[in-house]
């Protein structure tokens, strides 16, 4: 308080007085004598007791009204550039000024908090070369350096009234290598495209007289801008643009050079340019969703989002909105049931896009009933567009392509299993389906086979192939050596035995084709019958690979219009081997007399 503050003037003003009485003396070391000091230093206390029960007695207020730390009067300057703090007490928190306050008595102090501390400390205003100083209500720096930052206090008081408010003080530096801090509270400004305007170099007019002419230097992205350049012009304080583009958008700097007391200083200011869309003719709101008319064809029990966009164009100073009503109430007021989600999309030219989303859950035939509008509004006015809810038309698109699509597997199933197993399916049908070929046609044999008479191909008709034809699939079979009469003409008896047969079953070999031998003569009866009566079938056996097949027209023709089918030795021996199967295709179908015979089954097995 103040009767600590006189405590200590009084003591240090004593010892100041018994230092230079000793040292004129003549400075032999004398000191204070320890009854004199403490008999000094109870004057002293009752001094200040005295002086402090005198001003208590003229009423001065021991409590003060503190408003805090005022954040948005905060003051940021460059480490070495003159700044000043202004005491905002004024201006925001009482009705009175400051000339006003002082012809009524009111004092104004100032004090410091350093960062990270609680202390205020008075501030020193008897620095060398007066670097800060006081004037009315400004606290001036000339030059603010690194150890200035902290809260400036101002205190305006009397014995009665005491309120007081604290400043914050930011020294930074410039980055490295750029004319400007990242830091710094940048001042922002649009620009209408197509417009003609200017800058000013903000807040530098209160550090110089009216009839100073100060040097400034102007920067685009801290690149110089020089005099003579046309778009922007640099005109002292002011930086011209007679057209305003695109391209003008960046950061522009100016840099006054200014004098006080002799000595040189700068300030230095940024400003960021933004380019918007003209000024001079501001558009309301478009809305691009819903468009005009439009139907929403929507299903019961579901959930239905209704999406409204509307396009703003920039207007400084205007506020934008997009909102939904239902049957003329805000559709926020219906929550849970109806919610409302925003969003925003910046476009060029600062022009932006507003969603609002109006998300129904779990639609009911009520709310087909209502009206749905979205509302977009900005400072030129207010567009609106309704919004129709229809229930949806019964879709069967999607049971005829399920049918379309099923039809087509089992097509496209059926065919696949035809080409790899059609010799199975005919089989199958023929063995519950098939018509005998053998009632009523007045033939004797099922099968005649033609075969060269040699040792392999007499063994294989002998042993393999009429073994399996007539034990195995019930089929009567003729053999010349085996079934003609003996003594008889062979001729005759070979086309008597060929007309009483279904099938001529050829197995071809190298040696068949021997001219003059009983299988070329078998062959020949076979063609003739085929060609001039129908009532023989001719089937190739290919026992072994024929090269010159050719050279017998009559062969050759049966290769075209008659099935070949090919012996592959071992592979074909076993009866579900696709050999036999194709055999029994090509021979007539023929009932046995007990259907369940081993052999079918076997056959049925193979194809299932």
């Amino acid at each position: 308080g103040l009767g600590n503050r006189l405590l200590w003037a009084a003591v240090t003003a004593v010892r100041r007085t018994v230092r230079d009485r000793s040292a004129w003396v003549g400075g032999g070391g004398c000191t204070m004598p320890p009854l004199l000091g403490v008999a000094l230093w109870f004057w002293a206390r009752s001094l200040s007791i005295v002086i402090t029960a005198e001003t208590r007695g003229l009423g001065e207020s021991e409590r003060c009204m503190d408003w805090g730390v005022d954040n948005i009067n905060k003051v940021q300057a460059y480490d070495g550039e003159p700044t000043r703090v202004k005491c905002p007490l004024f201006s925001t928190y009482i009705k009175s000024n400051y000339t006003a306050a002082h012809a009524s008595g009111l004092t104004l102090v100032w004090y410091k908090t350093s960062p990270n501390q609680d202390l205020e400390e008075p501030i020193d205003l008897n620095q060398a070369e007066n670097r800060v100083s006081k004037e009315r209500d400004l606290l001036w720096f000339w030059p603010v350096t690194r150890k200035d930052s902290g809260n400036y206090t101002c205190m305006l008081r009397n014995t009665t009234y005491c309120i007081k408010v604290a400043v914050p003080l930011h020294v930074i530096q410039k980055d490295k290598d750029h004319c400007y801090s990242q830091k710094e509270h940048i001042l922002l400004q649009d620009f209408g495209i197509g417009e003609t305007s200017n800058l000013t170099c903000p807040g530098t007019t209160e550090f110089y007289q009216s009839t100073v002419q100060p040097i400034i230097t102007w920067y685009k992205n801290c690149l110089k801008l020089v005099s003579d350049s046309i778009e922007p012009r640099p005109i002292g304080l002011l930086l011209l643009f007679p057209v305003i583009k695109e391209r003008h958008e960046a950061n522009y700097t100016c840099v006054v050079s200014i004098t006080n007391r002799g000595v040189s200083f700068t300030l230095t200011r940024t400003i960021a340019v933004s380019i918007t869309t003209s000024q001079g003719h501001p558009k309301p709101p478009n809305l691009m969703r819903p468009k005009i008319g439009e139907r929403f064809e929507v299903e019961y029990d579901q959930e239905v989002n209704l999406t409204c966009q509307a396009y703003f164009y920039y207007i400084r100073g205007s506020s934008t909105a997009v909102w939904w009503t239902i049957d003329g109430w805000d559709a926020k007021d219906l929550a849970p049931r109806v919610t409302i989600q925003e969003s925003e999309e910046l476009w060029p030219l600062k022009n932006k896009v507003v969603e609002s989303v109006l998300t129904i859950n779990a639609l009911t035939p009520s709310d087909l009933q209502k009206n749905y509008t979205c509302f977009a509004r900005n400072s030129q006015g207010i567009k609106s567009r309704q919004v129709i809810l229809a229930r949806k038309a019964p879709n069967y698109m999607i049971e005829l392509g399920c049918a379309l699509g099923f039809t087509l597997l089992i097509v496209v199933t059926s065919i696949v299993v035809y080409h790899c197993w059609w010799i199975e399916i005919i089989l199958l049908y023929r063995l519950y389906f098939g018509t005998d070929e053998t009632v009523g046609d007045g033939k004797e044999y099922d099968v005649y086979v033609s075969y060269a008479r040699n040792a392999e191909e007499e063994e294989f008709v002998l042993t393999t192939l009429r073994t399996v034809l007539e034990n195995d699939y019930g089929y009567k079979v003729c053999v010349y050596d085996r079934d003609s009469l003996p003594g008889g003409i062979i001729t005759d008896e070979t086309l008597a035995c060929i007309w009483k047969s279904r099938r001529l079953l050829v197995i071809l070999s190298s040696n068949y084709l021997v001219n003059g031998t009983q299988s070329l003569l078998e062959l020949k009866a076979g063609m003739e019958n085929m060609i001039n009566t129908g009532q023989i079938k001719v089937i190739l056996v290919e026992f072994e690979p024929v090269r010159k097949m050719g050279h017998v027209k009559e062969l050759k023709r049966l290769k075209t219009v008659s099935t070949t089918i090919k012996w592959r030795g071992v592979k074909s021996q076993d009866l579900s081997s696709r050999f036999w199967k194709r055999l029994r295709v090509a021979l007539p179908v023929k009932r046995r007399a007990d259907p369940s015979d081993s052999s079918l089954e076997t056959s049925m097995c193979d194809f299932v």
